[in-house]
């Protein structure tokens, strides 16, 4: 019953900026890691950034000073400013989020991955 609900995506010019949502929805009783991946056409998926319950950060090498990974936990939302884009920035991103819930399965924690949003930087 958990979803992740991604929004912000679109077309950009390389050197703009573009900010991403990602809003669970559903019977959330805590969250864990949250995070954004990508990939590109022909590549494997690759972690973007990542921020846990208490509020460490890890960012991909290629997007150090450039993407900001941010949370509001009193909406469960977390997002991706990304700043100075470049052409090999074009992907889709994923929010990927490990999340506390009650399923037909019992309480405990389980990964959940959004749709995808697509994320195209033009020269």
């Amino acid at each position: 019953q958990v979803q992740l609900v991604e929004s912000g995506g679109g077309l950009v010019q390389a050197g703009g900026s573009l900010g991403l949502s990602c809003a669970p929805s559903g019977i959330i009783f805590s969250i864990d890691t949250m995070a954004w991946y990508r990939r590109a056409p022909g590549k494997q998926r690759e972690l973007v950034a990542q921020i846990t319950g208490g509020g460490r950060l890890n960012y991909a090498d290629s997007v150090k000073g450039r993407f900001t990974i941010s949370r509001d936990n009193a909406k469960n939302t977390v997002y991706l400013q990304m700043n100075s884009l470049n052409t090999e920035d074009t992907a889709v991103y994923y929010c990927y989020s490990v999340i506390v819930t009650r399923t037909a399965a019992g309480e405990g924690k389980y990964q959940y991955w959004g749709q995808g949003t697509q994320v195209t930087v033009s020269s």
